[in-house]
């Protein structure tokens, strides 16, 4: 049962980096980026390409996929996203759902339908039992305690910009009031630009990390669109905090119901989150701002 709730927690605080991203362009900055999967799959293939292609470590491959992708997003939302940022949701959805299309017809053409294979380090390999006599046991693979470490230390990171730095209050204040803010003097394009490319790179470098533990193939945007929209509807839009419980929620039930009940895994997860929903539909934490 620990070693459930081990592999729960890993891959909560992994969709938690794949989707926070997307909780930041659908609560900050008021669009709906369905085709945020893609960035996380352009991370994922990047890793694939550098490692078995041109033989760069594995560590190194995880900052790379942070900046490559980081900078298409900025980019892609200079060249196209900005455009729609003022259309009706519905006009976003279909451009960016489209643009999801796009990316699986582009990377299905250029590397094939099969599923990519990533040879890990073998300081990340295999697995550490932890046990007590008959009190408990714990399992924990390597790979996934070093996923755990990487994606705490990015949610510290991420809470500390966003509390204690100069872009973080600028930040809020132009999600808050882009108006006033803007006459504030405050360059509330270039702040959406550059939190529009952060949250990008952190797709990619959750692509990277993911595609040993979720696979990955040209489909992967569409397959886990669900999921992140989840972690951003159940944890709300306005914190870093929501999505990270709605994530490890998510995780930890997912991988317990595939185990339990694997006939009812999904259903569990779907379940759970029309509960959260119904008694919180705003999702478990809401900031209130100015507008």
């Amino acid at each position: 049962m620990l070693t459930i709730l081990f592999d729960g927690v890993a891959y909560g605080m992994l969709l938690f980096i794949l989707a926070v991203g997307l909780s930041v362009t659908m609560g900050l900055m008021n669009f709906i980026n369905l085709a945020h999967g893609a960035f996380a799959m352009a991370g994922g293939y990047l890793t694939v390409v550098l490692m078995q292609r041109f033989e760069v470590p594995f560590l190194w491959c995880l900052p790379l996929a942070f900046v490559t992708t980081a900078l298409l997003g900025a980019v892609l939302e200079r060249t196209l996203y900005r455009h729609m940022y003022k259309k009706p949701h519905l006009d976003q959805v279909l451009f960016s759902i489209g643009l999801a299309f796009m990316s699986v017809a582009s990377v299905d053409y250029l590397m094939g339908s099969q599923q990519q294979i990533m040879q890990l380090p073998d300081g990340l390999r295999g697995r550490t039992e932890l046990w007590a006599g008959e009190v408990f046991e714990l399992g924990m693979g390597h790979y996934r305690l070093f996923i755990i470490a990487v994606c705490a230390a990015l949610t510290v990171g991420l809470q500390y910009v966003l509390a204690k730095t100069r872009f973080g209050s600028r930040l809020r204040a132009s999600v808050d009031d882009a108006r006033v803010a803007a006459g504030l003097g405050i360059r509330v394009n270039l702040i959406f630009a550059a939190t529009f490319a952060v949250g990008s790179g952190l797709a990619g470098l959750g692509g990277a990390l993911g595609a040993e533990v979720l696979g990955l193939d040209p489909t992967f945007p569409l397959k886990f669109m669900v999921y992140f929209l989840i972690v951003v509807a159940v944890g709300g839009t306005s914190s870093i905090t929501g999505p990270l419980w709605a994530a490890l929620l998510l995780g930890i039930a997912d991988v317990a119901g595939k185990y339990y009940m694997p006939k009812l895994g999904s259903f569990i997860v779907y379940s759970l989150m029309i509960a959260i929903l119904i008694w919180r539909p705003q999702g478990l934490f809401v900031r209130k701002g100015g507008r």
